[in-house]
């Protein structure tokens, strides 16, 4: 079912960004494997970051990758039955085990499984905290782990900003690093470490290297705070994200 519903959306959204002229750069993609499991490991930037992340592989070795998400992004009656037909893993984050040992079914099956690492969009736009499941995944595998890094995809549409889709001309860099092999002896939370700080490499990077500056105070929103951009700083943007989550568990209790 996946190889008929995947082409056709991997298609719609390359034909939108020629649309807009998205001027998407990818680097790295001979790192993305042959064949074979692997953990795609990316950073979460703009709700549409698992279409970046998903072309990077498809560009790079026309491979697939399977993505976890929430699962009430399954559930919605646009998006449901599209990421279902892609064979996308949906996670219920009050018991994830099921969702795990599906992606390492999926991984020892030689699959591509994608995997955000901060769990929620970095409204600093800077690296939030790992959680290890990924590392965890490729020790219980024997897949590698395969860092992602995407920037401008939070010009286009990102949490806590309105959706700017027609948007045109946005440079967007997908960055693919060299994929990392685990020893038996690593230890998840020092195999963690080691990802986020290459991946910290890799943005540090791809934010120097990007061809356009903001335009005027007024659109620097999208640039982290330590770059002079007005985004909030990592310290800010988790008090906010702690205050959401509480909103959100306060209106769960209520209803």
């Amino acid at each position: 079912m996946a190889e008929f519903v995947y082409p056709p959306v991997i298609g719609a959204a390359l034909t939108v960004f020629k649309a807009l002229d998205c001027r998407i750069t990818i680097v790295g993609a001979e790192h993305v494997p042959a064949t074979g499991g692997a953990v795609l490991v990316s950073n979460h930037i703009s709700y549409l970051d698992f279409l970046f992340a998903g072309l990077g592989t498809v560009r790079g070795a026309k491979r697939k990758t399977r993505f976890m998400a929430k699962d009430d992004v399954f559930r919605h009656k646009i998006s449901g039955p599209l990421m279902r037909g892609m064979k996308h893993i949906p996670v219920d984050r009050t018991d994830g085990q099921p969702a795990y040992a599906a992606a390492v079914r999926a991984l020892q099956a030689g699959e591509v499984v994608g995997v955000f690492p901060e769990a929620t969009i970095s409204r600093s736009f800077t690296l939030k905290k790992f959680k290890t499941g990924a590392a965890r995944m490729a020790a219980d595998s024997g897949a590698p782990l395969l860092p992602v890094i995407l920037w401008g995809t939070q010009q286009l549409w990102t949490k806590g900003r309105p959706k700017t889709l027609t948007k045109r001309h946005v440079p967007v860099t997908i960055m693919i690093g060299e994929p990392i092999h685990l020893e038996p002896t690593d230890k998840p939370v020092m195999v963690t470490r080691r990802l986020r700080a290459a991946m910290t490499e890799m943005l540090d990077r791809a934010q120097r290297d990007y061809p356009v500056k903001p335009t005027g105070p007024d659109d620097s929103w999208w640039l982290p705070a330590h770059l002079g951009g007005t985004a909030p700083t990592l310290e800010v943007a988790e008090a906010e994200d702690e205050q959401e989550a509480a909103a959100k568990a306060a209106r769960r209790a209520e209803a």
